[in-house]
């Protein structure tokens, strides 16, 4: 019998809470029958759309809690609020407890992201944690980090998430030595922040078993797959998967627009349907939908809030990977190569920055 899975996840979260999380929950367990999820959130609610999706019977166990945490507020109250009563909150907490092997949450961010540093607390020699996003390339996907919870990083921070990268690509990819690179503004060795060149630079003078350093990637290699990690800080990372988003639904439109232009566009895509449906496949933002929590002691997953039931499904299929894989034990063996060197003695060149 294979093992179970279990996911935690905050009901409450998103712009839609209940409908969309348990019909994505639904889906995800007719994919994973061996997938079962703790539901927190207002039992009434809860239930009341559980009672709509029946394959989810005996899959699902409903946790009562009274409070809920809004779309817009601030990580500070969120955490005052709900620290060991919010759907949140407790959702995070099975992970800390061994209830869960991940929890998965569509609310606040920053909210999640103070919770899960809180409750978790941070791996050893990990200053911040960073979100990691997977990025539709040409070559296939790609992961990018961090793209929203750490605005700013030293040299240091940047290779530790060079290192955590290299252990989800190791996850999702099934590579052994995944290439990483760091955004700059060029890829000269001179070009760009000091922190992203020092960072560079002990990226290429020191050996990591890992990953496999491939230098400097532009904004428009993310695209081309150049790498198979693509590192910055979160500021930067954050800009480029907004703007990477917006152009994509700005692309969409102006497909749509010429598309119904005329009756020989019209005809035009009758016949190129199937080409067109492929392409919309490719940039829906559902089948990639979920940002990974790295560098925390248990796995957070953060799925967009405006999502649907098949983009939710697909937040969980992620975090279904990562808990398989024990992306945690992974992360922390790598960390501790690198800042401890292969054999285990301190390693000058992975000395923190100052």
């Amino acid at each position: 019998m294979a093992q179970t899975t279990t996911i935690s996840v905050d009901a409450m979260g998103g712009d839609h809470g209940p409908t969309v999380v348990i019909a994505g929950c639904e889906l995800l367990a007719i994919r994973r029958p061996d997938v079962r999820f703790l539901l927190f959130g207002d039992e009434t609610a809860v239930k009341a759309v559980l009672a709509a999706h029946p394959r989810l019977a005996g899959k699902a166990d409903v946790r009562h809690c009274e409070v809920t945490i809004a779309m817009d507020e601030k990580p500070s109250q969120a955490l005052r609020s709900g620290r060991g009563r919010s759907s949140m909150w407790r959702s995070v907490e099975a992970v800390k407890t061994g209830e869960a092997a991940v929890a998965v949450s569509a609310g606040n961010t920053g909210a999640l992201m103070a919770m899960a540093k809180f409750c978790l607390r941070p791996m050893a020699h990990v200053q911040r944690p960073a979100i990691a996003a997977i990025w539709p390339t040409l070559r296939s996907e790609s992961i990018v980090l961090d793209v929203g919870a750490t605005i700013g990083a030293d040299a240091q921070q940047l290779v530790d998430f060079a290192v955590m990268g290299g252990a989800m690509a190791r996850a999702l990819f099934h590579i052994d030595r995944p290439s990483v690179g760091l955004l700059n503004i060029g890829v000269e060795e001179v070009k760009g922040l000091e922190e992203v060149r020092k960072a560079g630079a002990i990226l290429r003078d020191t050996p990591l078993p890992t990953i496999s350093y491939g230098g400097f990637v532009e904004g428009d290699d993310i695209g081309q797959g150049k790498v198979d990690v693509v590192v910055t800080e979160g500021f930067a990372g954050n800009i480029a998967l907004k703007t990477a988003e917006g152009t994509a639904k700005q692309i969409g439109t102006y497909l749509r627009a010429a598309m119904g232009r005329t009756l020989m566009a019209r005809i035009g895509y009758i016949f190129a349907r199937s080409a067109f449906a492929r392409l919309r496949e490719k940039m829906d933002p559902r089948k990639l939908n979920g940002g990974v929590f790295l560098g925390l002691n248990g796995i957070v997953i953060k799925s967009h809030g405006g999502t649907d039931a098949e983009g939710f499904a697909s937040a969980l299929d992620l975090a279904y990977e990562m808990a398989r894989f024990d992306l945690i034990a992974s992360i922390e063996k790598d960390l501790g190569l690198h800042h401890r060197g292969p054999n285990g003695e301190a390693d000058a060149g992975h000395e923190r920055i100052t």
